[in-house]
């Protein structure tokens, strides 16, 4: 399984439209981040986990030419917003299958009516085939995925388990039960998004912390703000086997 890190920054990105902090004016790519996704390769098949306003730059980055499948993990905008620009894939595939809660097909139909619609499509407009997921395993081509149910503030969120590996994004909050689907991985992906608490997110502490409970061999923070600091000493400051991803990050699981 290889794992692909499209984009590893917070909604905004880095750096922001705009901004002098020093964070966003460096010259080190790996403090320039799109918004959050990863693509996961198993088997021959690419897997998306969500497509966010980057999506055609992280496609295009990554020469990537077959899309089998979206998993979405919640309905926000930077993890939703790129769901038009499947075109090409749609042109040569068809239907591009999306996995997500009710709830998110949901958003997804009233933002993107002419994608789901049956009748009267305007042409050229992508398709979609919807499987709508709970939080219990599904079976993708005989791979198991299992959702890891979570909460975002008082928003509910999906992260997946994939053998053995696991993608949680913005995360805030987690049910034990749940936190019991990640014993034994091999790779962890948490989400940290800065230095100080957030009210919907786990900071730096937290994620380290929620890490030594997990206690996976290796784990990678994502969805990172320019608030977290520069890449290359906050990388010093961590333990050996807990990292900061980067955009255009490939791992092997």
């Amino acid at each position: 399984m290889e794992v692909r890190f499209l984009g590893t920054g917070t909604s905004q990105g880095i750096p922001i439209i705009g901004s002098d902090h020093p964070v966003c004016l460096s010259d080190n790519p790996k403090d320039k981040r799109l918004r959050v996704s990863v693509m996961i390769t198993w088997n021959n098949y690419n897997i998306l986990i969500d497509c966010g306003p980057d999506f055609r730059q992280q496609m295009l980055a990554n020469n990537v030419k077959r899309l089998d499948a979206i998993f979405y993990t919640h309905e926000h905008n930077d993890h939703t917003a790129g769901l038009d620009d499947i075109r090409p894939f749609f042109f040569k595939q068809g239907d591009i299958p999306v996995y997500a809660h009710e709830r998110v097909l949901k958003a997804l139909r009233k933002r993107f009516d002419y994608i789901f619609v049956t009748e009267n499509k305007y042409p050229g407009a992508p398709g979609v085939k919807e499987n709508r997921i709970e939080n219990k395993p599904f079976s993708f081509h005989g791979l198991t995925v299992t959702p890891v149910n979570f909460m975002h503030n008082r928003l509910q969120v999906f992260g997946f388990r994939l053998e053995d590996f696991a993608y949680l994004t913005d995360l805030k909050s987690i049910e034990d039960e749940e936190v019991q689907k990640l014993s034994d991985l091999k790779v962890l992906v948490i989400s940290a998004l800065r230095i100080e608490p957030h009210h919907s997110h786990l900071n730096l502490e937290e994620a380290l912390e929620f890490i030594g409970r997990v206690k996976p061999r290796t784990a990678y923070l994502t969805h990172i703000s320019h608030m977290m600091g520069f890449h290359d000493e906050i990388e010093q400051q961590l333990p050996p086997n807990i990292h900061l991803a980067y955009d255009n990050l490939k791992i092997e699981v």
